[in-house]
């Protein structure tokens, strides 16, 4: 079944009517990154046209690069990190956390390949360069926030690391891995198989696995959601729910199919990245909410996450809370 076969199959009759349907602007990390591909798989299944909407997705170099754009009003919604849209918050910038994707951080810690025989553990990164997402005024990404906290695990004061920007796509964090602009990167999936299988890189560890980020975060963890702006949520709630929908329509989609069927929506274009997509969604389905709500287990792993990363967090009395905007897809326990 071909991608618009999908979307007929899933939208229905609705799908057919172009009049009315409603332009709705994105900005997200990327191309290719797993964690935001319930958004990139929106439009090619027709979960935006059942809602009434065409999504036009505009692809960043991260997290706070997104927000940035939406704050700037260059687009009505931004995919980010949880932990970097909070943030944001916290520094006073008027955001709204709408709906969740993963549940899981999601993240791929790769050193580069000659640097096997000198860094065995994390705590060998000390002194070296490590790619993150970047960072905006306002706040640091969450892959930076997340280097930050298994450093510290490590006993490596976040000090005693440089981090710089590796980009949000295959070709940026292999150029910064290459050519050893960084020692180490905050991957994403499938990037991070890719480069790992080219040995460009090694995987030193990994946080995709629901047991894993239990042990470590102590609860799942929300990664991934979409954000909007204060002024938004107030004066076009209609619209704001009808993208929640979108997003959750994308996440029940993917609950229901297979990794192969998931790859042929998605048709990527090189032999190579469709086999490695194909390989990574066979394993790391998991990765995603089931329907775009908002987990207390989850929450709580963040929130303790910002206390130790963000300590003025903790001191003000930051509560999670004052991001999150649960109305239309909902809090579960």
């Amino acid at each position: 079944m071909r991608a618009g076969q999908l979307a007929a199959a899933w939208a229905g009759p609705g799908l057919a009517q172009s009049s009315g349907v409603q332009r709705v602007t994105l900005a997200v990390p990327g191309p290719g990154n797993l964690l935001f591909l319930p958004l990139a798989l929106a439009p090619l299944i027709g979960a935006d046209q059942a809602e009434g909407l065409s999504f036009d997705v505009r692809y960043v170099g991260g997290g706070p690069q997104a927000i940035r754009s939406m704050l700037d009003f260059n687009c009505d919604f931004a995919a980010s990190g949880l932990s970097a849209l909070a943030l944001q918050k916290h520094n006073g910038r008027p955001v709204r956390c709408i709906v969740g994707m993963t549940r899981v951080p999601a993240y791929t810690l790769l050193v580069r390949n000659d640097l096997r025989a000198k860094v065995r553990q994390i705590s060998d990164l000390r002194g070296r360069v490590v790619g993150v997402k970047g960072h905006v005024p306002g706040g640091r990404s969450t892959s930076q926030l997340f280097a930050e906290y298994l450093l510290t695990l490590a006993g490596v004061a976040p000090d005693q690391v440089n981090y710089v920007s590796a980009g949000q796509s295959y070709d940026s964090q292999h150029a910064a891995l290459a050519s050893g602009a960084v020692d180490a990167v905050i991957a994403d999936e499938p990037f991070a198989t890719r480069l790992a299988t080219q040995q460009v890189a090694f995987v030193l560890a990994d946080y995709h696995d629901i047991e894993t980020t239990r042990r470590l975060m102590g609860g799942l963890f929300l990664n991934a959601v979409l954000g909007t702006r204060e002024d938004l949520v107030a004066q076009r709630p209609q619209l704001v729910g009808q993208v929640v929908r979108t997003v959750q329509r994308s996440l029940a989609w993917i609950g229901g199919q297979t990794a192969e069927q998931m790859v042929e929506a998605l048709a990527p274009a090189q032999v190579e990245e469709r086999a490695t997509l194909l390989t990574v969604l066979r394993r790391r389905k998991t990765i995603y909410s089931p329907d775009g709500r908002f987990v207390e287990e989850q929450l709580a792993a963040v929130q303790r996450f910002l206390y130790a990363t963000e300590p003025a967090m903790k001191t003000q009395g930051f509560s999670l809370d004052s991001v999150i905007e649960a109305r239309w897809a909902g809090r579960a326990s």
